[in-house]
């Protein structure tokens, strides 16, 4: 049986795919959770209480209570104006973390799917090379090289994220490309990048939306893990993982680090669900 090149999706097909999604409850939760955090990161200026960076010496470690909802840290910060902000932050490295290993990735593992050859060898070894090491202990060490800060620690998550999609991407590369379509238009002598472009992307695109949904999880937890070790967002600027590693200083105020612990958990908890949840909207769509 020959196989079909992909076709444009239509609208109808988006509009089952995302019926399918909607039908899926906890991917429905990870939608909601993932709203409210990029509402809160866009308008943290409005819906924050207070400058997160301003101290009120007057309450400094004081409970929730209802001038501060969440309370106050060790200066008299208001840990909920600090959540709303540390949002944008870590919305702010997650996508842009992701989409800079989605197009290096892609490209890499295109070149070596589709070419094989030297090409596929030398890239893959040194793809095997990085995965060789803990993704947070190779983040460490680019951050430790480059310095501390948020625009470093936004490079560390992209490159240690980087052979994950290559991978990914290279399996899914060496499948589409055998198909016969494929091989038919290398047979009427399409060019390459013609062929890449047109017949074997849009075989990949759907797979690699799901995977890169599951790694945004990942990248959050490696940026908290990183401000909790003071090698990502610098004080002042509020960040969810700093904000845990100073409440380990002060354990009677627990609410230090309970709330930020439940922004960091609810966030990565969501990213998985929406992951699981378009990954069976996906894989509905391609057996109807």
């Amino acid at each position: 049986m020959t196989a079909a090149p992909p076709s444009p999706v239509s609208r109808g097909v988006v509009r089952r795919t995302i019926g399918r999604l909607l039908q899926h409850r906890l991917a429905c939760f990870g939608l909601a959770v993932c709203a409210l955090v990029a509402l809160l990161a866009i308008f943290a200026d409005v819906i924050a209480p207070y400058d997160p960076t301003t101290s009120h010496y007057e309450a400094i470690k004081a409970p929730p209570q209802a001038d501060f909802l969440l309370g106050t840290d060790e200066l008299g910060r208001d840990v909920l104006s600090r959540i709303i902000y540390g949002a944008r932050v870590s919305l702010e490295v997650t996508i842009v973390s992701i989409a800079g290993a989605v197009v290096l990735g892609s490209l890499l593992g295109m070149l070596a799917g589709y070419f094989r050859g030297w090409a596929d060898h030398l890239i893959m070894r040194v793809m095997d090379g990085m995965m060789a090491f803990p993704m947070l202990v190779l983040a460490l060490g680019i951050v430790a090289v480059l310095g501390p800060d948020l625009i470093n620690a936004v490079i560390a998550i992209t490159i240690i994220n980087v052979p994950n999609f290559a991978r990914m991407v290279r399996a899914q590369v060496l499948y589409v490309s055998q198909l016969d379509y494929v091989l038919a238009a290398r047979a009427l002598g399409a060019h390459d990048a013609k062929i890449m472009a047109r017949y074997v992307w849009p075989g990949v695109v759907g797979n690699l939306v799901v995977y890169a949904s599951l790694r945004a999880s990942s990248a959050l937890i490696t940026e908290s893990s990183l401000a909790f070790l003071g090698l990502g967002a610098q004080p002042p600027t509020p960040s969810w993982g700093q904000m845990l590693s100073t409440a380990m200083q002060y354990w009677d105020a627990w609410w230090m680090s309970l709330f930020p612990g439940a922004a960091i958990f609810f966030s990565v908890l969501a990213l998985n669900f929406v992951g699981d949840g378009l990954r069976d909207a996906l894989d509905a769509r391609l057996n109807d």
